[in-house]
């Protein structure tokens, strides 16, 4: 994601921000521009292409939370005319995965490890994906809570999003020796 991230940055910021990654940079710089925050959100969709699928745009953006939306349309329905749990839970990695994005130090990387979540209540509007961070970054297993509420603020998924957060090696990539075990 930081490829695509670092790009899109380079062409929209005229001055680096040199104490925040790429990712809050931007948000902070395209929430000014009609239209910024969900070109955003695209980028972000085009690095993991099936959040394409839930079309997620980012209201809010800071180290300790993410905000975003998604519609409710007709092809994220199921049978009885809600929006699909699995494509909440899809918001909920999206909103999990930016915030994981614009607050991890430097000097450490993250995977997904795990979701639980439990779903409360029919998801019958918009919704709403919030994910927020209570403690700081550190190796060994993260907890990242989420939630999504319907346009009238009725939770509808309540879960934590477990990472598995690394040092990262001296040029920051990833080994083979790296593992979830």
């Amino acid at each position: 994601m930081s490829h695509y991230i670092s790009s899109l940055k380079a062409k929209f910021l005229k001055q680096p921000h040199p104490h925040e990654n790429d990712v809050l940079a931007l948000f902070k710089s395209l929430r000014h521009i009609p239209g910024g925050l969900t070109v955003l959100s695209k980028v972000v969709s085009r690095v993991a292409p099936y959040f394409k699928t839930v079309d997620p745009v980012i209201e809010h953006l800071d180290t300790q939370s993410c905000i975003a939306h998604i519609k409710k349309r007709r092809s994220l329905e199921n049978h009885i005319g809600t929006v699909h749990v699995i494509a909440i839970c899809n918001g909920l990695e999206f909103v999990m995965g930016v915030l994981a994005e614009a607050s991890v130090p430097k000097h450490l990387r993250w995977l997904p490890k795990g979701m639980q979540v439990s779903y409360l209540a029919k998801a019958d509007s918009d919704i709403k994906l919030t994910a927020s961070i209570a403690q700081d970054w550190h190796t060994g297993d993260f907890e990242i809570k989420v939630q999504a509420h319907t346009a009238d603020g009725v939770l509808v998924v309540d879960g934590v999003i477990t990472l598995w957060v690394t040092e990262k090696n001296k040029k920051g990539k990833r080994t083979l020796d790296d593992s979830l075990t």
